[in-house]
C-alpha cells in the first residue's frame, strides 16, 4: 500500500505543478486551503510519470480507486454529468483501464460514454436520440446526441462526415473530430455511379499483433497510438442499397440494408478483451413502406413527433419477421433506426440494438443527395 502524505501549498524553487505528474512535483491547493492529502509514490517510482501513467494518482489503492469510479459514475447517468466520467479516464492509463472496465456499454446502460461505444451496440429498450446538421456549403455533416426533449436543443458532438464528390460517384468521409482531419477518420461510405448502392467502410480497432501501415496509409492514419477507432486497414462492414422506382419522385423511396452486426450481447469491456473483435453475423433491414393519405394527399409514417416536415429522405428501418431473433427483435414492427427531417438543415436519428451509432449514421448518410434510378 502506498504512504500517504500531506502537501505542502508552496511549490519548492524551479518546479511547476503539473496534473499527474511525479511525486517530485507539489501538488495545487484545493481551493480554500492550503493543503491537500495526496499519495505519496515510492522511491523506485521517482523520475517516472513523463506520460502520466505512473504519476501519484495511479499510485492510488485499487479498492480505493474502484470506489472513486463507482461513485462517480453512479452519479452522472446522463451528459454533461457524464463528462466527470471521461475526466476520470483521462487522468492516467490505470485510471482509463479501471473506468472503461466499470462503464457499461450503451446496450446495457443507453447512452455513450467514451469513444468506443460509437461502434457497439446501442439499447435494447428505448433508442438512442441524435440529431444530424447539414452544412450545404462545406458539404459536411455532424451527429450529435440529443441532451434535451427539444429536436433542435443542446447536443453532444459524436461524428463528422464530409462529402466527396468522384464523377458520379460519392463518398462520405467519418471521422471523430469537428474539423475531419487526417488522422481521426474511422470509416467511409461510398456509392456506384447510379448512387443507389452504398458500401460502408469501417476501420476496426486496432489490435496488437497488427502490421505497420505503408507510408500512405500513414498520412491518412497518423494518430493511431492515441485513437482506439482507427487501424491499419477496413473492412466492409455493410450495404445499403435503393431500389429502381418506376414512379420517380411521386412514390417512396425503397431501402434494403445488408449489415454485418456482432451477435453477442457484451458486457462491460475489459481494455484487453476489447481489442479482440467479435464474431458478426449479417443483419437483413428495409424501410418501413408509408401508406397513402387521401385528406394530405402523401405518403404518411408515423415517427411519434420526432419528424416535423415531409421529405422522401425520411425512413424507418425494421427486421424481417424472425431474423432479428439473435439481437432479441423479434417482430418486423420494431423500429430499429428511425431518420426524419425537421427543419431545412437538421435530421433527427434513432437508432437501437443491433445497430451502433457509426452505422446508424452512415445509413442516414446515405439518404442525402439525388438517386439518378429513384428521382
Amino acid at each position: 500500500m502506498p504512504p500517504w502524505r500531506r502537501a505542502s501549498a508552496s511549490p519548492t524553487p524551479g518546479s511547476t505543478a503539473t496534473a499527474g505528474g511525479s511525486s517530485a512535483d507539489p501538488a495545487r491547493p484545493l481551493a480554500g486551503s492550503y493543503a491537500r492529502v495526496s499519495p505519496g509514490v515510492p522511491a523506485e517510482h521517482e523520475g517516472e510519470g513523463e506520460d502520466g501513467d505512473e504519476g501519484r494518482w495511479s499510485a492510488l489503492v485499487p479498492e480505493l480507486l474502484a470506489d472513486i469510479l463507482r461513485r462517480v459514475d453512479a452519479g452522472a447517468e446522463r451528459w454533461p454529468g457524464r463528462r466527470d466520467v471521461v475526466a476520470c479516464a483521462c487522468v492516467c492509463r490505470r485510471w482509463r483501464e479501471a473506468a472503461v472496465a466499470l462503464v457499461r456499454p450503451p446496450l446495457q446502460r443507453g447512452g455513450i460514454t467514451f469513444l468506443a461505444s460509437l461502434k457497439q451496440p446501442g439499447p435494447r429498450d428505448a433508442p438512442i436520440q441524435c440529431f444530424i446538421k447539414r452544412n450545404k456549403k462545406k458539404s459536411t455533416f455532424h451527429l450529435y446526441l440529443s441532451l434535451t426533449q427539444a429536436l433542435t436543443g443542446q447536443g453532444k458532438f459524436l461524428l463528422a462526415a464530409h462529402r466527396i464528390r468522384c464523377g458520379l460517384r460519392m463518398e462520405y468521409i467519418i471521422s471523430i473530430r469537428n474539423d475531419i482531419s487526417h488522422g481521426s477518420h474511422v470509416g467511409k461510405l461510398k456509392s456506384d455511379f447510379t448512387r443507389t448502392k452504398f458500401t460502408i467502410y469501417d476501420w476496426q480497432p486496432q489490435y496488437e499483433g497488427a502490421k505497420v501501415p505503408s507510408s500512405r496509409c500513414r498520412r491518412w492514419l497518423a494518430t493511431k497510438q492515441i485513437n482506439p477507432l482507427v487501424s491499419t486497414g477496413s473492412a466492409n462492414t455493410g450495404e445499403v442499397c435503393y431500389e429502381y422506382n418506376l414512379l420517380k419522385s411521386r412514390g417512396p423511396r425503397r431501402i434494403h440494408c445488408s449489415m454485418q452486426c456482432p451477435t453477442h450481447e457484451g458486457t462491460a469491456i475489459d481494455p484487453e478483451e476489447a481489442n479482440q473483435p467479435s464474431t458478426p453475423s449479417s443483419l437483413i433491414l428495409y424501410n418501413k413502406l408509408p401508406r397513402w393519405h387521401d385528406d394530405l394527399q402523401c405518403w404518411c409514417l408515423n415517427f411519434h413527433g420526432r419528424v416535423m416536415v415531409a421529405s422522401v429522405k425520411n425512413f424507418q428501418l425494421i427486421a424481417p419477421a424472425g431474423t432479428g431473433e439473435p439481437w432479441g427483435v423479434q417482430d418486423d414492427e420494431t423500429v430499429i433506426l428511425q431518420f426524419g427531417k425537421v427543419d431545412d438543415d437538421v435530421f433527427t436519428m434513432d437508432y437501437r440494438q443491433p445497430l451502433s451509432a457509426f452505422q446508424a449514421f452512415a445509413i442516414c448518410l446515405a439518404s442525402f443527395g439525388s438517386k439518378l434510378a429513384c428521382e
